[in-house]
């Protein structure tokens, strides 16, 4: 009998072997010891609750000249015991045992029928069974082999599993980790990002205080050099403003409610300064001084300042008839105004100060003091550069200390021409009258950058070209009887045409179209107007073909050379520059595809065919007798 028996450590696999053991006298009177095949009648297999029954032959013994089948054991009975039955004859018999696999050599002979392993490695074995009386006649009776099956976390499969299972755990270890930096990562960001938000707070603060205090300019020229230079203007507008009778006031009124009331002044006059482009210099008292023109030069300050002074009045008109129907009364203000140069800086080491000094700002001063009360006035000097813009009343000359006599005039008001009667704003044509004299600042500014940026290469897009167009737009544009708005578009159009050149020599209109779009809305160019101007430098390339009379006005005064005494040697250099770019073969190649050019060339507008000076056909013969520059 064979059965599986579950002690305190592990299972225990019991082997019971029937052996057939014959004993007879031989003719000595000696005992003959005689064997026969031993048989398994049953193996049981015991596992928890679970019971697995072998009947029959299910394991084979076998004599020393025989073998047997090999039977395989699960790992969790590697605990096996051997039971020998001798069919009752076990008097003076020896046994003796060795498993191969496990141990090296038979052990000592016992005189009991069972042994026992514990724990037995996972592998093959052989378990050997040596049987005799007193130690005599010992044979090699039998043989069981078995196998111990290796536990499934031991197979292969298991090491597979075990394999993925790390890679599984490193990767997932791999991606906690990442979390937990990516996590770290992130609340350090959050902590830079707030304590930057923080910094970038204080510092616009910081900006912003500084920009109340200095031109933007100069606060940057201050932050990034440490000092600001000073600088002279030739044409500044300065503006005095002063309260009349303050120091009489002041006696009288309660500080607090004194303090109140200019502080409540002088916040309106810095939105209005700031509306009409004009900084603001520093109050003194009840004095307010700004400055039109500074720190960005511009040929618009004496009109801009007179409208922030009128607006002044305004506003001082309006308290005053408010005044009225509260039966209260209210300050009056004298404005004077005067054009011409200063030098303005920054002055002060711990507390900063922007001002301007020069003889422009002391006779400012004197336009407020020989003024009137509710009224602006202003110098001579001033009257002639706004004089277009404003009806002004002359004073005649009056005295000024340190001055002697100067002209003086109180301006009305706009020109009813310039006026909005519903509104009594500036109307449109006022704003386009203002747009031409910006204009003068916007031309400053591009032609000095085409002289900057403008290299060898740039033959004939230079300069020269584009004074050229500019002032042929305009001659066009006047003898064709255009309104004075698409004058403004034609002139700046004109003027900006090939700035792309400087940028993207291999895509010019787009590229000055993009500069254009960016620059004139400084110059406070609307977009309607922007969009209709980069329509217009479009219209200047040959393949655009013009559809209105300002397409023609500005082809005509982009090809204007084509009808000029000096048409050979612009000629040439367009194929220098070609020739730079290596947009263009042989010198005879391109004299071929420019004659075409010439040939079908005509003007659009009836003015440029009057004021061509050579006709197309000689035109033709000298670009034939061009020959290649060396």
């Amino acid at each position: 009998m064979n059965f599986i028996k579950k002690s305190n450590y592990s299972y225990h696999f019991f082997l019971f072997l029937t052996l057939g053991l014959f004993i007879s006298n031989n003719s000595r009177g000696r005992e003959n010891i005689r064997f026969v095949q031993p048989e398994v009648q049953l193996i049981i297999f015991r596992h928890g609750s679970d019971m697995i029954k072998y009947p029959g032959r299910a394991l084979l013994f076998y004599d020393t000249t025989g073998q047997s089948e090999q039977f395989n054991i699960p790992y969790e009975y590697n605990s096996v015991i051997f039971l020998l039955d001798t069919l009752g004859t076990n008097r003076g018999l020896l046994y003796r045992f060795f498993l191969e696999g496990h141990e090296h050599d038979w052990q000592d002979a016992v005189p009991y029928a069972i042994k026992e392993y514990s724990n037995l490695s996972p592998g093959y074995y052989s378990f050997h069974v040596g049987l005799g009386r007193d130690g005599k006649d010992n044979r090699h009776i039998a043989i069981y082999k078995f196998r111990i099956l290796k536990p499934f976390y031991r197979t292969g499969i298991a090491w597979f599993l075990y394999l993925v299972l790390a890679i599984l755990m490193f990767i997932t270890f791999l991606k906690i980790q990442n979390f937990r930096f990516a996590k770290e990562k992130f609340r350090l960001e959050r902590i830079i990002n707030e304590r930057t938000d923080e910094l970038v707070k204080e510092k616009d603060k910081s900006e912003r205080l500084l920009a109340n205090v200095l031109p933007r300019d100069t606060a940057n020229e201050l932050k990034t050099k440490g000092k600001a230079s000073k600088k002279k203007y030739k044409m500044v507008t300065v503006l005095f403003s002063d309260i009349q009778g303050f120091t009489k006031i002041a006696e009288q009124m309660n500080p607090e409610k004194l303090i109140d009331e200019l502080d409540s002044f002088f916040f309106h006059f810095d939105s209005v300064v700031e509306k009409f482009n004009t900084e603001k210099i520093k109050t003194i008292g009840d004095a307010y001084m700004c400055a039109g023109g500074i720190p960005e030069k511009n040929r618009t300050n004496p009109v801009e300042v007179v409208m922030a002074a009128l607006e002044m009045q305004q506003y001082m008109a309006d308290l005053h008839e408010q005044a009225r129907k509260d039966k209260t009364n209210i300050w009056d203000i004298r404005i004077g105004i005067h054009t011409g140069s200063v030098i303005a800086g920054v002055v002060g080491h711990k507390k900063l100060s922007y001002d301007i000094w020069g003889d422009t700002v002391n006779t400012a001063s004197r336009m407020e003091s020989s003024g009137e009360a509710g009224k602006v006035n202003i110098s001579g000097s001033t009257y002639q550069l706004v004089k277009d813009f404003f009806i002004c009343d002359y004073r005649g000359k009056m005295p000024v200390k340190y001055k002697g006599e100067i002209d003086m005039y109180f301006v009305k008001g706009i020109r009813p021409e310039l006026l909005n009667r519903e509104t009594a704003t500036p109307n449109k044509e006022f704003v386009i009258n203002l747009q031409m004299l910006r204009l003068n600042d916007l031309e400053d500014n591009i032609l000095e950058k085409i002289d900057v940026e403008a290299g060898d290469k740039l033959k004939f897009h230079n300069r020269k070209h584009t004074v050229n167009v500019y002032t042929q737009v305009e001659l066009l544009a006047r003898a064709e009887k255009v309104k004075e708005e698409d004058i403004l578009l034609l002139r700046t159009a004109g003027l900006m045409h090939d700035i792309g050149y400087l940028s993207e020599p291999e895509n010019p209109l787009q590229a000055s179209c993009d500069i254009t779009k960016s620059l004139l809305q400084s110059y406070k160019y609307s977009e309607e107007q922007i969009d209709k101007i980069c329509k217009l430098i479009k219209a200047t390339s040959n393949d655009y073909g013009a559809r209105n009379l300002l397409e023609k006005i500005i082809y005509d005064a982009n090809m204007n050379y084509m009808g000029r005494i000096d048409f050979p040697e612009i000629s040439l250099n367009i194929f220098l520059e070609l020739k730079a770019f290596n947009k263009v073969g042989s010198f005879i190649e391109w004299k071929k595809g420019y004659a075409e050019i010439l040939k079908t060339h005509e003007f659009y507008t009836e003015t440029a065919k009057l004021l061509r000076d050579v006709d197309k056909k000689e035109q033709l013969k000298k670009l034939d007798s061009l020959k290649e520059p060396g």
